[in-house]
């Protein structure tokens, strides 16, 4: 009996996915790609919603899938596409995330000097060495440098496939319905003009909802409050425990090279050597220091440590404007009375941070819709957008709940 050609995957959201065997079973069986499954997509957001478990595996499978059924889609209408570049904008949707670490954006303010953007393409360059070439034109649609620009839309832009996917799979295993968006239908509505993305004039309303959706789970999934401070507890217990490597207890051998050494340098003349270290790590040894942790004779470190295993969070003060230094002040005074910690440590603990969100960047790569009255117009010019244009801005502190 022959073997298959394809790799199938039984995925809760789209059901089967397929993947040719070949350099995308090659790339998906990579340790590289292989360590997404021991990272959540979106980080500390189980404390919320106890579903949210899933895996940034999980989701470049997913955005995989829709990149597919995109490219079946220009392909039927007659647009051309060769094979090359069918593959390639795979290969590039399949690599987007895998420059992430564990709970990323909290490690790229305390341990790791470079942003995932910048280590996904380092990775992809690694890659691409290990493949002889292969990944060539994948990397220059995910850099957006390919001249057919709707292959790099499809992979990063206002209206993209990663997008549709992180929304309809968050949407999933969070259980926040109102985050889920006609995927299929948006696809359905696809068209390229001048090597660019189009869309017809009816998927207007479907990309609204998307729009609407995107927005929605922004302030009440990514952004949500409780999320917002375990992320800053686990930030600043991380950059604590960089300052005080001498008081650790055995931290696992996996974050060491990130917590003793000093890697701007690093980073600039040995990526390779980051990028070594940076694949060994992943959310278990973040999980494993915190347990660690917990039994620090360093307060601040045993404090914050305790606090993300039991759950037990600061509370979250938001405000309009930056909070007047006074203010600031008088919360850093009740704060380093109520734990009984050093001003140092209460200055790094009650900081003012902020969380910003625009649904819809008119000044940016704006999407396009195809109407039959007056040819190919802006978003911003079929329908009113002030709801999503609106740059929001909301400032915060975390200060104990005893206060």
């Amino acid at each position: 009996m022959p073997t298959s050609p394809v790799k199938i995957i039984n995925d809760p959201i789209y059901g089967f996915i397929m993947v040719p065997k070949g350099i995308l079973t090659d790339l998906m069986d990579h340790p590289w790609f292989q360590r997404l499954r021991r990272i959540k997509q979106l980080g500390l957001s189980h404390f919320v919603y106890p579903g949210a478990v899933h895996t940034r595996f999980q989701h470049a499978l997913g955005a995989f899938h829709l990149m597919t059924k995109s490219l079946e889609t220009l392909k039927l209408k007659g647009y051309p596409i060769n094979a090359e570049e069918f593959e390639a904008a795979q290969i590039a949707i399949l690599l987007h995330d895998v420059g992430h670490g564990p709970f990323s954006h909290v490690l790229e303010h305390s341990l790791v000097p470079v942003d995932h953007e910048n280590l996904t393409l380092l990775i992809m360059n690694d890659l691409n060495q290990e493949f002889n070439g292969a990944l060539n034109l994948a990397i220059q649609i995910f850099q957006k440098k390919y001249p057919r620009q709707f292959l790099c839309q499809l992979v990063s832009s206002q209206l993209d496939v990663d997008r549709m996917d992180y929304l309809n799979r968050d949407s999933f295993f969070t259980g926040v319905v109102e985050g889920t968006i006609g995927y299929d239908r948006i696809l359905n509505m696809m068209g390229i003009d001048d090597d660019r993305l189009v869309f017809e004039e009816k998927a207007v309303l479907s990309i609204e909802s998307y729009l609407s959706a995107r927005r929605l789970m922004y302030w009440q999934v990514y952004m949500h409050k409780t999320s917002l401070m375990a992320e800053h507890m686990l930030e600043v217990l991380l950059s604590k425990c960089k300052l005080e490597t001498n008081n650790l207890p055995a931290a696992p051998e996996s974050l060491q090279y990130f917590l003793f050494n000093n890697l701007q340098d690093t980073a600039e003349k040995d990526p390779n050597d980051l990028l070594r270290a940076f694949q060994k790590i992943d959310d278990n040894d973040i999980e494993m220091l915190l347990k660690t942790c917990s039994h620090s004779k360093e307060p601040l470190i045993s404090y914050l440590a305790n606090c993300l295993l039991s759950r037990k969070f600061f509370k979250l003060i938001y405000n309009k404007n930056n909070f007047l230094q006074d203010v600031l002040q008088g919360y850093r005074k009740q704060t380093e009375h109520t734990l009984d910690l050093s001003r140092n440590d209460t200055s790094l603990l009650v900081q003012e941070n902020y969380s910003e969100f625009q649904a819809y960047n008119p000044n940016e790569d704006e999407i396009m819709i195809q109407t039959k009255s007056a040819g190919i117009i802006k978003l911003s010019e079929a329908i009113s957008l002030d709801h999503f244009t609106i740059k929001e801005l909301k400032y915060f502190i975390g200060i104990p709940k005893e206060i």
